[in-house]
């Protein structure tokens, strides 16, 4: 373990204010500490999500861990280290990121928020395994699946209504679970559930609308949506379709600064 003192910020993405949308950890690293280090920081921190940035000559390295494990796709982490950049370094936007999911890409728009670039993952109609529809415990109108399942429920209430069985969830190997209806105040609503990621419920999921943006464009039509995470914290997101690909756009606000100490 290289020992060192390491600066950490901590976020909350997709929020409305204080104590709202989804905390993560941004730590910045001058090259990249062996994983098992990064995975004990990220448990350490106890948050959804911990992003690990290393930054060389014309490249941003950038990694996500989970208290259990890494991703390979994380949306508020990557707007939370946006956000740390555009504030404390003085990027230019839009700012690219190398990741274990290619290129992706986070533009500071001129409202304050920052806009994710993301790629689209369609959501295919497939069987619904009976730990499933057992784990949720409601009528599931329609099932699909791409990086996680996404389960349609007959309307808002439903989804908020939700209790899963989240040992039996966790029982259905490398996929979350998105759960959403057409929204009451917004386009569509959602919660994600990712028990066995570690994150039993996330609180506002940015990646859920590489999926949930192509589904409800379908159901409805037109390329640009607003959408709600009925999570404790709640979520708020701006999406729109642009060639083949998800724009995901939301408010970021500090919490916290400080140093990890090695």
């Amino acid at each position: 373990m290289a020992p060192g003192r390491y600066p950490i910020d901590q976020l909350a993405a997709f929020g409305d204010g204080p104590f709202s949308g989804n905390p993560a950890a941004v730590v910045r690293l001058p090259e990249w500490l062996a994983d098992t280090v990064l995975q004990a920081i990220a448990a350490e921190n106890n948050l959804a999500e911990t992003a690990f940035l290393v930054e060389r000559p014309g490249r941003r390295e950038l990694r996500w861990f989970t208290p259990s494990c890494e991703v390979e796709l994380c949306g508020h982490a990557t707007l939370a280290t946006a956000a740390v950049l555009f504030t404390q370094t003085g990027a230019v936007s839009p700012i690219r990121f190398q990741t274990r999911s290619g290129e992706l890409a986070v533009a500071a728009l001129p409202d304050g928020r920052l806009e994710l670039d993301f790629p689209c993952q369609v959501p295919r109609p497939c069987h619904a395994p009976a730990e499933l529809t057992r784990a949720l415990g409601t009528p599931l109108l329609d099932v699909r699946r791409a990086a996680n399942y996404l389960v349609r429920l007959a309307d808002e209430a439903a989804v908020r209504a939700l209790a899963p069985d989240m040992t039996m969830l966790a029982r259905l190997g490398a996929f979350g679970v998105i759960a959403t209806a057409p929204g009451e105040t917004a386009d569509y609503v959602a919660r994600y559930f990712a028990p066995q990621f570690g994150v039993p419920e996330d609180p506002a999921t940015g990646s859920s609308h590489c999926m949930l943006a192509p589904y409800w464009q379908e159901q409805l039509g037109g390329t640009a949506f607003s959408a709600r995470q009925l999570s404790a914290r709640g979520g708020w997101f701006a999406c729109r379709l642009v060639e083949g690909r998800v724009r995901i756009a939301g408010h970021c606000v500090p919490y916290l600064r400080g140093e990890v100490m090695l």
